[in-house]
């Protein structure tokens, strides 16, 4: 037997596909602002919210043709051209770097260094 959703749930799914934030979704969808947050975790964790968002997510990818994969591989093609910061270049430093760093971020590769800046200690010495 399948839940129906209620109104409020279905715009709270709605609302959570246009950030993928579940406290911004919570409020626009009218529930508490006070509550937001934990109205938004609570409600990711109903199985019938998360079929729901899932079953959206995949009508929206077969709708615009536009996958991770696809991301992944236009991000890949950008990390692999040329660049210049030349006026008359198409693709600028900046942007190639940009694409390279949103890879290394969905392939993990800046999470353990992150996490070892934070382990460092760092030790001043004052000489008087």
């Amino acid at each position: 037997m399948r839940v129906a959703l209620t109104a409020k749930q279905k715009l709270f799914v709605q609302e959570y596909l246009v950030d993928l934030n579940a406290t911004q979704a919570a409020i626009r969808a009218g529930y508490s602002q006070k509550r937001a947050g934990e109205l938004g975790y609570q409600l990711l964790q109903k199985t019938t919210i998360q079929e729901a968002i899932n079953q959206a997510l995949a009508a929206r990818q077969k709708r615009t043709q536009v996958s991770q994969d696809y991301v992944i591989d236009k991000l890949r093609q950008i990390a692999e051209q040329e660049a210049s910061d030349a006026p008359e270049s198409d693709l600028k430093y900046a942007n190639k770097i940009k694409a390279i760093e949103l890879l290394g971020k969905h392939v993990g590769a800046f999470e353990g260094r992150e996490k070892r800046q934070e382990e460092e200690e760092v030790k001043v010495l004052i000489d008087v």
